[in-house]
């Protein structure tokens, strides 16, 4: 990071040596200064930084600790006072930058560790060492750097498995923090995974159009990103995401009324949760919604039948009654068949898939009932994981779907 831009906190080590520290605090003037340091050392602060400095923060403060030659004191004193020091400070994440310059090894260490995640700025040497090595005898490295850039890659591998779990809200959080804190060219990629995250956690939820809009930004600027390089894996990646765009436009942007595509997906959905074990009984109600939107897909293109509006004429004969005495909504006055009716319907005017339906049925039916009996049924028992994979299997045989046919969500693993 830049020494030119205004540094909001600094968390500051002294001991016995006021220079470094007045070093530091002259060249960065932060608006807010934090002294880790031993309650015998306060006085050079109060004698000796405060007086040598020009310009003075708008607020400071101290920490204390102990025993500087202890990790375990120096650690607790900073776990229980600085998060709450920030708070009060209205201290964002990143915006702390840490100076070691003064500590011993254990406050070091404990600076590091605890200031990690609000800082994207450490120092350690005097500022204008790398001007004059001869001023003193702090290391002659960069005096500064972020933290962040290193542990990026670890990082990141936490957003990925969260994403591989179907926590996307989560993932897209990590890869935000990550392009909020690093520094350098690699943030457009992160912005783009955190819009791709996004994405399929709208996805999820249903939300096609804005998922759709979502994926289609965050792959056009991770191929502008991987222009300049990137972790391996990442062609494969963006090939992933084309394919699962294309698919997910025929839901969004296909005018037609009754979309072929909505089964597939949610027999997709299904299928995730059945896979991962779960939200099983959710899995299930949404592959019967699957298999009603295939029957709905077959009623509409074969015979112009819309389920929740339908004249008794189009019906076969024989359900004809049946239709009038049962599906009658009293609210809008039409006729709306239930999914097993759908079937049946497509059962009587020779369609192939209500005949399989209807061969199949004895199979189904205690699969059915047991979804009926479970808890998001009307009933009080949870739904055994192996019901729902063999409501699916057979679920995928009566609409004549294969398991390639289903839209798969990418595997982040780079």
């Amino acid at each position: 990071m830049s020494a030119h831009i205004p540094t909001k906190a600094l968390l500051l080590a002294i001991q016995t040596d006021p220079a470094p520290a007045i070093a530091i605090l002259q060249h960065l003037q932060p608006e807010m200064v934090c002294f880790f340091l031993q309650e015998s050392c306060k006085p050079v602060v109060e004698s000796d930084v405060h007086p040598a400095l020009s310009q003075m923060p708008q607020r400071w403060d101290w920490i204390l600790t102990p025993n500087t030659e202890s990790f375990p004191a120096c650690h607790k004193a900073l776990a229980q006072g600085l998060g709450p020091l920030l708070t009060t400070w209205n201290v964002a994440p990143g915006e702390l930058t840490l100076d070691l310059t003064g500590a011993s090894p254990a406050m070091a260490s404990a600076m590091t560790l605890v200031g990690f995640p609000f800082s994207t700025q450490v120092w350690l040497g005097n500022p204008n060492s790398t001007k004059d090595p001869s001023a003193d005898s702090s290391p002659q490295a960069d005096p500064s750097e972020n933290p962040w850039d290193e542990e990026a890659p670890r990082i990141r591998q936490d957003g990925c498995e969260m994403f591989n779990l179907g926590w996307h809200e989560a993932a897209a959080r990590i890869f935000q923090t990550l392009e909020h804190r690093i520094s350098g060219g690699s943030k457009p990629m992160y912005r783009a995974l955190v819009d791709i995250a996004q994405g399929y956690g709208l996805w999820e939820q249903l939300q096609y159009r804005h998922a759709w809009e979502k994926l289609k930004s965050g792959i056009k600027a991770l191929e502008l990103a991987s222009v300049w390089g990137g972790p391996p894996g990442m062609d494969r990646l963006i090939k992933s995401l084309k394919d699962n765009l294309r698919f997910l436009e025929s839901l969004a942007l296909d005018a037609k009324e009754i979309k072929p595509s909505l089964a597939l997906d949610l027999f997709a959905w299904a299928k995730r949760r059945g896979d991962r074990g779960r939200e099983i009984e959710m899995a299930t109600r949404v592959l019967f919604r699957g298999l009603e939107a295939s029957a709905q897909y077959h009623l509409f293109k074969g015979y112009q039948i819309k389920s929740w509006d339908i004249t008794v004429e189009q019906l076969p004969k024989e359900m004809q009654g049946t239709c009038q005495a049962c599906y009658l909504n009293d609210i809008d006055g039409k006729y709306r068949l239930p999914l097993l009716a759908q079937f049946q319907t497509l059962a009587g005017l020779g369609d192939p898939i209500g005949q399989r339906f209807t061969t199949d049925w004895p199979k189904m039916k205690s699969l059915f009932d047991a979804a009926d009996h479970a808890v998001m049924g009307y009933g009080f028992e949870s739904l055994k994981a192996e019901r729902f994979h063999q409501l699916f299997e057979l679920t995928l045989k009566l609409t004549g779907t294969v398991v390639t046919d289903l839209p798969v969500f990418p595997t982040l693993k780079f």
